[in-house]
């Protein structure tokens, strides 16, 4: 089965984590929620897969095009 990257759209902080390796995840579901400039932004999976991992701990800062997790299709 195929790995996708997960990538975030924006530079920011990562708020809450929603979803744990092992989650069956539909295209569209939030993986996590990112914080920037007092804003929430979703980070989504990009298609259906089960999660595979998880590469930044809440709170860590990451910027535009980082790769945050890696999705099995």
């Amino acid at each position: 089965m195929p790995i996708v990257d997960v990538k975030t759209e924006i530079t920011g902080n990562i708020w809450k984590i929603e979803a744990a390796p092992g989650d069956v995840l539909e295209e569209g579901d939030t993986i996590m929620v990112m914080e920037s400039m007092k804003m929430e932004i979703p980070v989504s999976a990009p298609e259906r897969g089960t999660l595979r991992e998880v590469l930044f701990p809440e709170g860590a800062t990451v910027t535009e095009g980082t790769v945050v997790a890696r999705l099995e299709a």
